[in-house]
């Protein structure tokens, strides 16, 4: 989980500060300390740290903080919000040009997901409305094109290719093609190296010359830690980036990567990387990650989540048939695949407030658990779906036998279907249940 190192420290640090009544500069000196310590030890930059933390202990010193009745919250809202700033304030998008076709250059080292993360971002932008057209420039890695054409593929978006020919000519002729396509976004996917040469430079520069895009986006392997940041650094020289996408930000516990490199680029992050899914990647935003960071939830992204998995027309149905105490199996299998769209069960729940990695430590999430719900509700029949009374002992056996599972999963089953439909009867009726119930066996309790 991205930051679960450094979400640990910090929320240790200011629990000490949480048990004094009143702090003194002493207090927050030893508490500045800590902090320092473990952004240093989730690999943050030596003059990034130092900057951050004299910003907050001069903030932190105030006669505001000191003699507030409640100082500890004081001291974590400034260091939410000098994390905010370090990381640049607010989300910042994708560059278009007012001409179409609007360039994106994807630059960046070989194995920082590159190619599939550059389709990651044209398959969002399709879903906002975009056109997009990905472009293999990378004519010298093994099975790149290749690549590029299965993941564009996956995802209905074209793709364009000339073979191995020259990435200039092939990203001019791309723009071309583009044009007599109704392309309005064109993403060329450029070569990397496994170390910045001068070759490598001067072949991209040749390409932005060419083609001058909107956009010059570096892609970055977050796992990287301080090599990431001195790449961002190199390439922001020689190419002068528009932004950054941070890939793998889910396998890094420590993100260092995250907040460094807009302190030492002054480069905005645009994208984030949030795992090997196709539909995993978010727009960067820096107030939110620092609320992550904090422990303090992502109630926002969380939302956007649930809305991009949302059918209006079906809950809007869906309310009808609540409200009529019609609620069936169908309409509980929906709703898991609407959570299951959402993402993994165990990040979305870190995005609750309260629930940082310290509260998810041994939590374990059954990720079968769907899978085998989705296999008993399909091994009954319509009949039995639409009306759950009829699940006698031998149609239970016969529904375990069908889905691989067993009579003891299809009653737990069962239970959990009838606690989910008495909640939506208890909200639809205006009373506030106590509990609420995940779908597929998982309660989590409020």
């Amino acid at each position: 989980m991205a930051f679960e190192s450094l979400s640990e420290k910090l929320s240790a640090a200011f629990k000490k500060l949480r048990g004094k009544g009143r702090l003194t500069e002493a207090d927050i000196k030893e508490a500045m300390r800590e902090v320092r310590l473990a952004l240093l030890e989730a690999d943050v930059s030596y003059k990034v740290v130092k900057d951050f933390v004299k910003n907050v202990s001069d903030r932190a010193v105030g006669q505001d903080v000191l003699e507030s009745l409640t100082p500890a919250q004081m001291v974590i809202k400034i260091v939410n919000e000098e994390l905010t700033k370090l990381m640049g304030s607010e989300n910042v998008k994708l560059n278009i040009s007012s001409k179409s076709p609007s360039v994106v250059m994807l630059v960046g080292l070989q194995g920082a997901g590159k190619t599939t993360n550059g389709a990651k971002l044209a398959g969002l932008m399709k879903t906002g409305g975009k056109r997009p057209l990905l472009v293999a420039c990378d004519v010298y890695r093994p099975a790149a094109i290749k690549q590029l054409e299965t993941v564009g593929g996956q995802l209905g978006i074209p793709v364009f290719q000339m073979g191995q020919g020259n990435p200039v000519d092939i990203a001019k002729a791309a723009i071309e093609h583009a044009k007599r396509h109704g392309n309005d976004l064109v993403l060329l996917d450029t070569a990397g190296r496994l170390h910045i040469d001068e070759e490598l430079m001067d072949e991209l520069k040749n390409i932005r010359t060419a083609v001058e895009p909107a956009e010059i986006m570096l892609v970055v392997d977050a796992m990287t830690g301080q090599d990431a940041v001195n790449a961002a650094a190199a390439f922001d020289e020689a190419l002068v980036i528009t932004g950054v996408m941070l890939t793998k930000l889910d396998g890094d516990a420590r993100g260092g990567a995250a907040l460094s490199v807009r302190a030492v680029t002054g480069k905005p992050i645009k994208y984030i990387g949030t795992g090997e899914k196709l539909d995993n990647i978010e727009p960067f935003h820096p107030d939110r990650m620092a609320s992550r960071i904090l422990g303090m939830g992502d109630v926002l992204t969380l939302i956007e989540k649930a809305e991009q998995s949302f059918d209006e027309k079906k809950a809007i149905k869906m309310a009808e048939r609540l409200k009529k105490n019609q609620f069936t199996f169908e309409d509980y299998l929906e709703q898991l695949q609407s959570l299951k769209n959402m993402g993994d069960i165990k990040d979305i729940a870190a995005m609750l407030p309260g629930m940082d990695s310290k509260a998810l430590k041994g939590v374990k999430v059954d990720e079968k658990a769907i899978s085998r719900t989705e296999a008993i509700i399909s091994s009954m029949t319509p009949k039995e779906r639409e009306n759950p009374q009829l699940l006698n002992g031998s149609r239970k056996k016969r529904i375990a036998a069908g889905s691989g599972t067993t009579v003891v999963d299809v009653n737990r089953l069962v239970k959990q279907f009838e606690l989910t439909r008495d909640m939506a009867k208890q909200m639809t009726g205006g009373k506030k249940g106590k509990r609420m119930a995940m779908p597929g066996g998982m309660p989590f309790n409020f």
